[in-house]
């Protein structure tokens, strides 16, 4: 049980924000980022956030002395629209970097290059599905919108932007994939279906994700 704690503090926390929920990734959903799929099973997160995550049985994370953290990545590569624009995804993912760093520093030296005895850890935010029938049933793009209610004076949806993540952990040793994880979080209620998302709107989840990730870290050395 320990050991999977710190795995899957890798992904987007999904923690409680302005009355939002979590829920499993579906396999129909999995983008093709991982090279392997058919190992995961699912499990909560220290947060007790859903997961699907897979985990080398002989993994000994103690044998590792740094970690690398490579640069995070939209996948599928999406093409920016009039709700979604290319200043919000570079945005994101350097927030996504610099939280990960920030908090993983905390517990690991966090080099600049891969090392003998580092973790390489690869990061990647992906598509999700959408509840909103006016949405395709499949985005091709990092953030999708969820219909999370709908207001009687006005009929307009008030939706969530919700965010899904997977990521795998590599041994710098042998480039052995030592463990992967798929997760969704969701950030705020947008007011309608409008708005323009900002990197703003997903901030809160990505750091829970990093602080996650390192309490998650200290359970396990303890």
């Amino acid at each position: 049980m320990k050991r999977f704690l710190l795995i899957c503090g890798f992904a987007i926390a999904t923690t409680t924000l302005a009355g939002c929920s979590s829920k499993m990734v579906s396999s129909d959903e999995y983008s093709g980022f991982l090279p392997d799929y058919s190992k995961l099973v699912e499990g909560e997160s220290p947060s007790g956030a859903p997961t699907m995550h897979w985990i080398d049985p002989a993994l000994d994370l103690n044998q590792y002395t740094s970690i690398y953290l490579e640069r995070s990545q939209f996948y599928p590569r999406p093409k920016p629209t009039a709700r979604v624009s290319q200043d919000t995804l570079d945005r994101i993912t350097r927030y996504y970097d610099q939280a990960l760093k920030r908090e993983m520093s905390k517990s690991l030296p966090v080099v600049d290059t891969p090392l003998a005895g580092s973790i390489i850890v690869k990061p990647a935010i992906t598509a999700v599905s959408a509840s909103d029938k006016d949405l395709a049933v499949y985005e091709v793009i990092p953030i999708a919108l969820v219909a999370a209610a709908v207001s009687s004076a006005s009929g307009i949806r008030d939706q969530n932007v919700t965010l899904a993540t997977e990521a795998m952990l590599i041994d710098a040793n042998n480039n052995k994939v030592i463990a992967e994880v798929v997760r969704k979080g969701e950030g705020k209620v947008l007011e309608n279906d409008s708005q323009p998302i900002t990197a703003d709107d997903v901030k809160l989840v990505i750091d829970h994700l990093a602080e996650d990730l390192h309490n998650s870290y200290l359970t396990l050395k303890k």
